[in-house]
């Protein structure tokens, strides 16, 4: 079958951009209307996306204080509403952000199981390692773990939750009401993981799912990341500005996973892309710039100090000049590298900073018409860049709508995108292979001894 691009929509009720609320075409309190998400899910299955992406905080705190509250501060917990929201799709995927750093892996193994299960096979776990010391404040801890203590964490984490949602083989359950007989004994596993971080007996009390078990997706850009995507995700979201920093990643990555014996085209790399769509040049121009207008100074430098670690605090500085050094963080390393690299590049003002970062923090912005943003993800993809991509509509539902209704089919005439779902698990329509369980494997060696 002839490659195809794959695609994730990164849709918070309350938009991307920083200033989405304050459109007149968004709801105001879209991050927590159900009502609207069950809309945002229902436009992206329409458009035949793979999956419907949520981050998640686990802290009110934006950029380090209360300051530059917006509709970001508040939502759902997205396994809860993934939970809801996937009996009311057939095909579409759901992936939902946790914590390794502050969840135990029993938790976490359970809550996706089920939504595994209440999806037919459609979920996704984004693993994330959590920096701020607003979520520490939240989970007994004074500051934040240093950044590679988080990621020694979770590369544990990631080993015992897999190792739990193989507890039950995919055939365990017999439930013959004749005999009586509900599983195979001989097919249900302790996980007895005993490790630095975690002791988790098992066996997990979820059965798997029609996938196996739900898709891993990995968002890290630091060393320590992209060793850990390149181990374990099967799926990476990362962010990048151009062509040849996406090309250096992309490569870096499937040669770390062929390192780890994996096959590098089962780790599907997806950049963000933040997409301002318009019939003409003029037309996607004003929705930009209409916008960008709507962002507070606030909302602006708080969003730079969140992105930087909230290591430098702006307040104060002259919006008109230039970025200052930002001190050393413990928290996201790479998006305040990027930040630094997006200020020097283009010789930003910090005023002109936050209003580039504003749609997608960090992820590649294009202003264009339907042709043009499909010749950009068509180089990418066709480029050794990517698989497919983030879509991080800047604001909902008008830009979700637009790429749906224009980029869409422009894709679909080149050939680059699916008219239809090849499968009904997520894991079939990302072309990703059923996962199988571990304790099967063992049982059919011994016995073919």
């Amino acid at each position: 079958m002839t490659r195809q691009i794959k695609l994730g929509a990164f849709l918070p009720g309350g938009g991307q951009h920083v200033a989405a609320w304050r459109h007149p075409d968004s709801p105001a309190d879209g991050a927590t209307s159900f009502d609207f998400h069950k809309q945002l899910a229902l436009t992206a299955e329409r458009g035949l996306f793979d999956a419907y992406f949520l981050a998640d905080g686990l802290a009110v705190a934006f950029g380090g204080g209360m300051e530059g509250g917006n509709a970001k501060v508040a939502g759902f917990e997205p396994v809860t509403l993934f939970s809801a929201l996937a009996p009311l799709t057939t095909h579409l995927g759901f992936i939902a952000t946790a914590s390794t750093t502050y969840e135990e892996p029993y938790n976490t193994a359970r809550k996706f199981a089920s939504l595994d299960l209440i999806s037919n096979g459609r979920a996704g776990w984004n693993v994330v390692t959590t920096a701020t010391d607003a979520a520490a404040h939240n989970f007994n801890l004074d500051q934040q773990h240093p950044h590679a203590f988080r990621y020694g964490r979770a590369s544990e984490h990631v080993d015992v939750v897999r190792k739990l949602w193989d507890s039950f083989e995919d055939d365990a359950f017999i439930r013959d009401k004749e005999s009586g007989v509900f599983f195979d004994t001989a097919k249900v596993h302790t996980t007895d993981h005993v490790g630095e971080h975690f002791k988790v007996r098992g066996p997990l009390n979820v059965p798997r799912s029609p996938q196996g078990h739900p898709v891993i997706v990995q968002a890290g850009q630091s060393e320590d990341g992209r060793a850990l995507a390149a181990a374990t995700a099967e799926v990476i979201f990362t962010a990048h500005q151009r062509l040849d920093t996406a090309q250096e990643f992309y490569r870096d990555i499937k040669g770390r996973a062929k390192a780890n014996g994996r096959n590098p085209e089962h780790v599907l790399i997806m950049p963000g892309v933040s997409p301002f769509v318009g019939r003409t040049e003029a037309e996607a121009q004003e929705k930009y710039d209409r916008l960008t207008s709507l962002i507070l100074e606030e909302d602006g430098i708080a969003l730079l100090n969140g992105l930087t670690g909230g290591t430098l605090d702006l307040r104060g500085y002259d919006l008109d000049g230039p970025l200052p050094p930002a001190p050393p963080t413990e928290g996201m390393k790479s998006r305040q590298a990027l930040l630094r690299q997006i200020a020097d590049e283009n010789a930003f003002t910090i005023r002109q900073l936050y209003q580039w970062v504003a749609s997608a923090r960090g992820h590649y912005t294009i202003v264009g018409t339907a042709e043009q943003i499909a010749d950009e993800l068509q180089a990418w993809f066709e480029n050794e860049a990517a698989d497919g991509f983030n879509i991080l509509p800047p604001w909902l539902p008008t830009a979700l709508d637009d790429f749906v209704d224009l980029v869409i089919p422009e894709l679909q005439r080149r050939g680059l995108f699916r008219t239809a779902y090849e499968g009904n698990t997520l894991r079939e329509n990302l072309g990703l292979p059923f996962p199988t369980n571990r304790y099967a494997i063992t049982r059919d060696d011994v016995q073919a001894a």
